[in-house]
């Protein structure tokens, strides 16, 4: 229950968690204008709502990673927060990083399908609660 797969799951989570949140707050210490205003500059669709989803996707959401509260629902919502990155910001680009391509991006998303879809693992509350349900086996 508590075993290496486990602990592999909550290192992962916590990983991405923390990328998430510090960009969610890196949005929010800019303020919410700029960050309008940047997605407005780079053509991205309704940029004042696209802020607000994006900070607060980021922000909730890399938290509730590292609790491992909701995993499906908050892997799925970043995901949709990294397309949309990859689509508006990096795609032009190219693929690497360093020129400011979609690497980054497409990692995170690796990474949150790998943590998002599969059993939660004996250190998240997803996991807790399948648990106190009977349900399904939380994984080793």
């Amino acid at each position: 229950m508590y075993g290496p797969r486990s602990i592999a799951l909550l290192v992962s989570r916590v990983i991405l968690g923390i990328i998430f949140i510090s960009h969610g707050v890196q949005k929010l210490n800019n303020g919410i204008d700029a960050t309008t205003a940047f997605f407005d500059s780079v053509g991205v669709p309704a940029p004042t709502f696209s802020a607000y989803f994006a900070t607060w996707v980021e922000l909730i959401g890399g938290i509730l990673l590292i609790l491992g509260v909701a995993l499906p629902l908050v892997a799925t919502l970043l995901i949709i927060d990294m397309i949309g990155a990859i689509a508006t910001v990096h795609w032009d680009a190219g693929f690497w990083n360093s020129d400011g391509g979609y690497e980054f991006p497409l990692a995170l998303i690796a990474g949150l399908v790998a943590v998002g879809f599969v059993t939660a693992g004996g250190f998240a509350v997803d996991g807790h609660i399948a648990r106190l349900r009977g349900g399904s086996r939380v994984g080793s």
